[in-house]
């Protein structure tokens, strides 16, 4: 029997653990098999081992370990696989296929057009968009928000826009915000990269609130349960699906 473990980042903010939930909870219903679980990385319960035996308690002999991630990072390449690895060697019976994280996709920049439009300001000729993304030390994450930056470039057709990250990566949210406050553009567009609300998604708009009065700064919405979202997620369920029956 398959079952479906939905891996989440987990998080100390109670509303970003509900959000998480929820989400999962609607791509869940889109999903027709009867054994699927969440867990979580980290600071929450249940974790992976948890999920993982709910499943073999209930009868999985199958199980495909979704990221719910946006990008590729450390968790994807080291934390996930080394839990797997642990529950692999519990249940040497059970055979496990590893999803991927949802990645660069269009439709997922199309987003972020999305939530600068639903601001409610339209644009300036001048205006600056601020991606700001989580940051990682893996090379790819960079490689990934700077072709984000492109495409939402031609999406929206503004062209003074510049990313950030909120860790590892360089430049901080900080400078490039402070940089943005400070230049001739007449509006700053802050277009979080983030799937959820949470420590980080409070530091945004901590740090955007500083700068009030200083120059118009438009704090845009974060992905949240965009239905472009929860297509991509499902998706990358039913291709673990195939890959069990290759």
């Amino acid at each position: 029997m398959r079952g479906v473990l939905y891996v989440s980042h987990g998080s100390r903010v109670p509303e970003a653990v509900n959000e998480a939930k929820a989400f999962i909870d609607l791509v869940k219903e889109q999903v027709d098999v009867e054994l699927q679980e969440t867990c979580f990385l980290e600071l929450t319960s249940p974790d992976l081992s948890q999920g993982f035996q709910s499943l073999v308690d209930n009868g999985a002999t199958e199980i495909s370990v979704v990221p719910v991630l946006l990008l590729s990072a450390g968790h994807y390449f080291k934390d996930i696989p080394a839990e797997i690895k642990r529950n692999q060697q519990k249940y040497p019976h059970v055979h496990v296929t590893y999803g991927k994280p949802l990645g660069v996709q269009p439709r997922l920049t199309e987003i972020l057009k999305q939530r600068i439009e639903t601001s409610g300001v339209i644009p300036n000729d001048d205006a600056k968009v601020l991606i700001v993304g989580r940051g990682s030390y893996n090379p790819q994450t960079q490689i990934d928000i700077e072709t984000i930056k492109s495409q939402l470039q031609v999406q929206t057709g503004l062209n003074d826009i510049e990313t950030c990250y909120l860790a590892a990566c360089k430049p901080s949210f900080e400078e490039a915000l402070h940089r943005a406050v400070n230049a001739d553009s007449s509006q700053v567009y802050i277009v979080p990269y983030l799937w959820f609300t949470g420590i980080l998604d409070q530091q945004i708009a901590k740090k955007v609130a500083e700068y009030a009065g200083d120059k118009e700064i438009v704090l845009c919405k974060r992905l949240g349960n965009h239905k472009h979202l929860q297509i991509a997620l499902k998706a990358r369920v039913e291709e673990t699906f195939e890959y069990v029956t290759q």
